[in-house]
């Protein structure tokens, strides 16, 4: 592949993902191998082989405990975590406590018992995302702005960025989703030009993360005023209660526990979430399942109203956050001009009517397409990061509070959420004992007031502190975010210019440390070379099928034509037949293998004398040779 100066723009969802890329002055959403614009965000392990995306969820109904999903819901979080846990039951395959008390997740891969970190997982789904891109563009792909939701924690951030890097993606930015949607929204919107700024609220709800952006737009610049949202609802959740709702209804029927029975619970799973698409243009569907578990039949009818009755919790849950974030910025409903929707949760009927509603009548913004919007603005940005001149600023702000662990095991906020980033903030604390000689810094992100509901970020130490009475010393604590937002804390004596300063990195916040990441790295180039050998079998063995069942078709031609010796016809139909049980039978067979099978055939085969009598005849059998041909090749 030649080498070219490519970004590409990655929305990585939690059902599925979308890369775009920005060239020749516009965005391309890049299509898959199945000709789709998104690829499920899913991958599966087999007793042969790796699947990821379109082939993964193919092979869901068969392989559901070793088919890997919502891998989005786990990144970037602890074992214990409540949404964690609640999440076990749900999932068909198995997540473990491994180090550092992460979540990991246990499948068999052909053999043998494997685990793999979240961030692993996320890899493959990027990896493919950047193999796609690649195909598409015709060169090697290196640099990415890779979406988050807003709503998602400086842990969750930095195992996204591990995830790309270990996926060989040189990450120019993490970047949030309701940002990347409001670019697509201002760059086909033309009053943007104006110089008069507008709000806009991005309502963005995808499969598994809900986040509202209040955004002031003026000239192409591009300001997050205020964010809110929840790192845990989507569509999931939505599906989950159908499923839910439909257990029950089993057991009411046949006493029966489906819980316990993955397959019929993933069955199940796949009915609702059809069922909760087709009530968006349908007042009532059917879930019907032949067998669902112990050989017993299961028919249900479920309508719109029943539909939102059961999530109407989650949906109110929702408008809250809405309120919430204008009241936190003090932007009255009425002067947001645009609320534009994104994520394909939004198509959702009663969900629309419930924001136009809060938003009195006010009309949607259609515009953009929900699904390909976010990775449209990531492509864009990817493009302005790698000197591509479009008259676009981004202007963004922290989702949550930072702080730091004092008396009483409570947070003291230094930078308050919603604060403008690149931002520096600095607040003079003193000791607790006197003379203490060492003080030890904690630093949390949350808003929650004791610092063990808030997520830990790090720690270090600031020793060398002269002896001095309680109260009479001062310490000088710094928070700095980049443009990035990478966080940098630091502790200075005043006095003496002691000082010390940690930068939050990953392996701080539970995430892959410098030996793991080695380990998943030396795994993704591993996992990339046998996934090239599978390719490469999977052709060879397509090739050698299409040659046997070319060469039955011409044996039977010959047969009926009757000017060749009839033992000789059957002696090559007899090898033929003997080849295509072979290739039915092998298919684990590795190249050498198919190519002497291959050469073995061809031999027998090209022993066959075909019939040629007339200039027709000759004719006929030249392109006969030409077909031949074109199947050796």
């Amino acid at each position: 592949m030649a080498k070219q100066n490519k970004a590409i723009g990655i929305d990585l969802g939690t059902c599925n993902s979308c890369v775009a890329v920005y060239q020749q002055k516009r965005v391309h959403i890049i299509e898959n191998e199945a000709g789709s614009k998104t690829t499920p965000s899913m991958v599966a392990f087999t007793s042969a082989e790796r699947l990821i995306g379109e082939a993964a969820k193919n092979q869901f109904m068969l392989n559901p405990q070793n088919t890997v999903f919502d891998i989005k819901r786990l990144i970037g979080r602890r074992f214990k975590d409540d949404t964690v846990q609640r999440d076990l039951g749900l999932w068909p395959f198995r997540v473990v406590r491994g180090k550092k008390k992460k979540p990991m997740v246990e499948v068999e891969f052909k053999g043998f018992t494997r685990k793999f970190s979240a961030e692993e997982i996320s890899c493959m789904i990027l990896w493919k995302l950047k193999k796609t891109s690649e195909t598409f563009l015709k060169a090697k792909v290196r640099d990415a702005v890779i979406t988050v939701p807003a709503y998602f924690s400086d842990a969750q951030r930095q195992a996204t960025r591990d995830a790309a890097t270990i996926a060989g993606l040189n990450v120019l930015q993490i970047m949030n989703e309701p940002i990347a949607a409001a670019i697509a929204y201002g760059l086909d919107n033309k009053s943007n030009s104006s110089s008069q700024a507008k709000f806009i609220l991005v309502f963005d709800l995808g499969g598994g993360t809900f986040d509202i952006s209040l955004l002031s737009i003026k000239k192409n610049v591009f300001k997050v005023v205020a964010t809110d949202g929840d790192s845990h609802l989507g569509g999931s959740d939505f599906d989950n209660n159908l499923v839910d709702y439909c257990s029950q209804k089993f057991k009411q029927k046949y006493n029966g526990d489906i819980s316990r029975n993955p397959r019929a619970l993933r069955r199940l799973l796949t009915a609702c979430e059809r069922a909760k698409k087709c009530l968006s243009s349908a007042m009532e569907t059917v879930i019907e399942l032949e067998s669902l578990s112990e050989d017993k039949d299961f028919r249900i009818t479920i309508t719109r109203t029943q539909f939102e009755e059961l999530n109407m919790e989650l949906f109110q849950k929702c408008i809250k956050s809405v309120d919430k974030c204008l009241a936190g910025a003090k932007v009255l409903r009425s002067e947001v001009e645009d609320v534009v929707l994104v994520g394909g949760s939004t198509r959702i009927p009663k969900l629309r009517q419930m924001i136009q509603r809060f938003f009195r009548g006010k009309e949607l913004c259609n515009a953009i397409n929900p699904d390909e919007a976010v990775a449209y603005g990531a492509a864009v940005q990817a493009a302005v990061l790698i000197g591509h001149r479009i008259d676009l600023t981004v202007m963004d702000v922290t989702p949550l509070s930072l702080g730091i662990d004092v008396e009483g095991d409570l947070m003291d906020v230094v930078v308050p959420k919603n604060t403008s980033i690149p931002t520096r903030k600095e607040v003079l604390y003193t000791t607790s004992l006197d003379n203490q000689a060492i003080i030890n810094i904690s630093v949390f992100q949350g808003e929650r007031a004791h610092v063990e509901d808030n997520y830990y970020l790090g720690e270090f130490t600031l020793s060398g502190i002269p002896a001095a009475p309680r109260g009479e010393v001062s310490i000088a604590v710094c928070f700095e975010i980049d443009g990035s937002g990478i966080l940098k804390v630091s502790a200075e004596h005043k006095n003496t210019g002691v000082r010390s300063e940690i930068v939050v990195n990953s392996e701080d916040v539970g995430g892959l440390s410098k030996e793991e990441m080695e380990r998943a790295l030396i795994d993704a180039e591993r996992f990339e070379v046998e996934d090239e050998e599978i390719k490469k079998i999977t052709v060879k063995r397509l090739d050698f099928e299409k040659y046997s069942y070319k060469m039955r078709e011409r044996v039977r031609q010959e047969k009926l034509k009757g000017l060749m010796d009839m033992d000789e016809i059957e002696n090559i139909e007899k090898y033929v037949k003997e080849a295509i049980e072979w290739a039915e039978g092998h298919d684990d067979a590795e190249c050498e293998k198919l190519d002497e099978k291959m050469q073995e055939l061809k031999t027998i085969c090209n022993a066959l004398v075909w019939t040629s009598c007339t200039d027709s005849d000759d004719s006929q059998g030249s392109h006969s040779d030409k077909e031949e041909s074109e199947v050796e090749s």
